[in-house]
């Protein structure tokens, strides 16, 4: 019976320390035999049948990572296309909340608009910041510059009292922290960091009646019968979330669909989280041994340390990937990390 380690090691073997999950992952080795196989397809001229459904295999296995029917689930490219379609749906003069220094993804098109009241707060209050008049609240679950996770529970709570929408981008937790993407309007995610997969692919998930949203970047893809719907207007959007799907990245998805089968053979994100959280927690105690203490992020994956990020390219000629953020460290755990990562960095650090 293989075990989460002898999988892990089957798949992994990175020449160097990687650290640096929060800006992209590894690709497991199954993962890129899928993608060398959908390269040779196109190569050889034969039919991209098969290329397509790994789009509706991916869909399926991220409703089932979210914990949504499938039915809710857009497949598309960027988290930023999504918040663009999110942000089209919001009347002239609508106040979004948001939190301070947030990924630009989940932000931008709320401020390019021009017409919306944009109000940003620290992550810390953005619960408590929600008010009346407040048509929707855009965060990221997991703060991609240092890790600190929001408290989505009370922000969940807070919208329904004053009646405003929620937009959850997972990009930085999905694959390690667990999700409930149907305990908000609208959640979107990447597949490139801690879903090991491909850039090129990202999901938005919507409400049965679609929240309200227009897909204003609909084409033949979001037809209910696509290749119907390839002239002309589209005359029959998806009956289903997939009405906002992209022009699908057939390579990345070919790819993406056997990183979401591990993660789901290794036992799923619980058996990830728990072991990524016990790095970060083995680096942060390691860092106070060294006279350093980590941003406060308690429960994440993700460890910025204030004032080491000059040593980023020290440390990469060390062959050690981490990276700078803002002058801090961020070094962040997934599962083909081990122990003696951990250690190795510590150990740079000391000297």
């Amino acid at each position: 019976m293989e075990t989460f380690e002898t999988l892990v090691r089957a798949e992994f073997a990175p020449k160097r320390t990687f650290l640096n999950t929060a800006s992209n992952g590894l690709l497991p080795a199954r993962t890129v035999a899928a993608l060398n196989e959908a390269v040779l397809t196109r190569a050889e001229g034969r039919p991209l049948t098969g290329l397509h459904d790994d789009v509706e295999t991916c869909r399926a296995a991220y409703a089932r990572l979210a914990g949504v029917p499938v039915t809710r689930v857009a497949a598309g490219s960027s988290v930023a296309a999504y918040t663009g379609v999110v942000a089209a749906s919001l009347p002239a003069g609508a106040e979004v909340l948001t939190a301070e220094d947030d990924f630009s993804s989940v932000l931008n098109a709320f401020h390019v608009r021009g017409d919306l009241k944009v109000r940003a707060v620290t992550l810390e209050r953005i619960a408590e910041s929600v008010r009346p008049g407040t048509a929707l609240v855009a965060v990221s679950a997991a703060q991609s510059a240092d890790g600190r996770i929001a408290d989505l529970a009370a922000l969940r709570e807070a919208a329904r009292e004053h009646g405003a929408r929620t937009y959850v981008d997972f990009s930085q937790s999905a694959g390690w922290l667990p999700m409930d993407a149907g305990a908000y309007d609208f959640t979107a995610c990447v597949s490139y960091k801690w879903l090991l997969g491909p850039h090129g692919a990202a999901f938005l998930t919507v409400p049965e009646d679609f929240g309200g949203l227009t897909p204003v970047l609909a084409g033949w893809v979001a037809g209910e019968v696509p290749f119907d719907s390839c002239y002309g207007p589209v005359t029959r959007l998806a009956d289903s979330a997939r009405r906002f799907d992209l022009p699908p990245a057939l390579f990345t998805y070919a790819g993406l669909r056997s990183s979401l089968e591990l993660i789901e053979e290794l036992g799923g994100v619980d058996a990830v989280h728990d072991h990524d959280t016990a790095l970060a927690d083995r680096f942060r105690d390691g860092l106070l041994g060294l006279g350093h203490e980590a941003l406060p992020a308690p429960g994440s994956a993700i460890v910025s340390v204030p004032g080491l990020g000059a040593r980023q390219p020290e440390l990469e000629r060390a062959g050690i990937e981490v990276s700078d953020r803002a002058g801090n460290l961020r070094a962040s755990f997934h599962l083909y990390n081990t122990p003696a990562d951990v250690d190795r960095l510590l150990d740079a650090l000391s000297g």
